[in-house]
């Protein structure tokens, strides 16, 4: 269980590192699933509903940017999404009745890697109230050499800051003018460990400069009464995906800021797809992080995934 400290830190600066939550064996069976599905992916040219790919993968250098719903294709994954010790930590947060949001593991190869701009996770799926948190799982040791999880403390108390470009397209990166990002934090977290970040914080990576890959399992969960104010497309998808506790028909509303996330831009399939269009990159500052043409351009397919996830 958290400590009331720990539980203090999360609610005070918005996040909350905690070191051997997961067992080794099971990260060790993660690590081997991720490095199969990896060398699986040479036979892949576009964006599927599995993989996100670098716009350089090729079948000679496999290079995915994400595995789009591990826990939702692949059993292992599962596993770790509904690991009772991390369940119960995050029950003393936001409460005892949780749903999953979605679930990701981004990927950043040695001296490679895409970053991930500053962005609010609330920014892109607004809900009627905040009990909104996501989990990352280092597979790797996290440090900030391989591109550590980076967040602001405190932003969870402040804005949700514009996501949109100036012509008004929603990309996930922060185009505001009194924004600043010299109060961020790196997390630096063994593998096993977990950090643990609210909705509403800011929060980004840089590339990978390391030899070490940086693999991060997140797993987004919210208090089943927290609704999403955009909408469910599928009410027992929806439901399906409720960890613990009993289906909501009541949600519960509270005074929280709120921006919508549209219009998507011309081509979406995840956060990367969507920050390519950005012009106010602040963390993609090496030559090992490129300037992308979008995948989903070139394979002229609809995708799998928004660009909110």
């Amino acid at each position: 269980m958290l400590t009331q400290a720990q539980i203090d830190q999360y609610h005070s600066e918005g996040y909350v590192t905690v070191a051997d939550v997961y067992p080794m064996a099971l990260i060790e069976e993660l690590r081997q699933l991720t490095d199969e599905l990896v060398d699986a992916s040479r036979q892949v040219t576009c964006h599927t509903e599995v993989y996100d790919i670098d716009p350089a993968h090729s079948a000679e250098v496999p290079l995915v940017r994400r595995i789009k719903q591990p826990a939702d294709h692949f059993e292992p994954y599962r596993r770790a999404l509904r690991y009772e010790p991390m369940l119960d930590m995050v029950s003393q947060l936001i409460g005892p009745e949780l749903r999953y949001q979605n679930t990701k593991l981004n990927l950043k190869p040695p001296r490679m890697g895409t970053a991930v701009e500053w962005h609010q996770d609330l920014a892109g799926y607004p809900h009627t109230n905040e009990d909104i948190l996501a989990v990352g799982i280092p597979l790797d040791d996290m440090f900030v050499e391989n591109g550590a999880l980076m967040v602001l403390p405190d932003s969870h108390k402040g804005p949700v800051f514009n996501h949109h470009t100036d012509d008004g397209i929603y990309v996930a990166v922060i185009n505001d003018s009194g924004f600043s990002d010299e109060s961020a934090v790196p997390l630096e977290v063994s593998a096993g460990g977990i950090t643990i970040h609210h909705g509403r914080m800011v929060h980004g990576s840089r590339p990978n400069f390391s030899g070490q890959s940086r693999r991060l399992l997140l797993i987004e969960l919210r208090a089943t009464d927290a609704w999403p104010l955009v909408g469910i497309s599928d009410w027992d998808k929806f439901n399906a995906r409720i960890l613990r506790g009993q289906i909501c028909y009541a949600p519960r509303l509270e005074k929280v800021p709120v921006r919508i996330p549209y219009p998507e831009p011309p081509t979406s399939g995840s956060i990367f797809e969507g920050q390519q269009y950005a012009t106010n990159k602040r963390l993609a500052t090496s030559s090992v992080d490129r300037e992308p043409t979008s995948i989903a351009a070139r394979c002229g397919s609809a995708q799998e995934s928004s660009v909110k996830e």
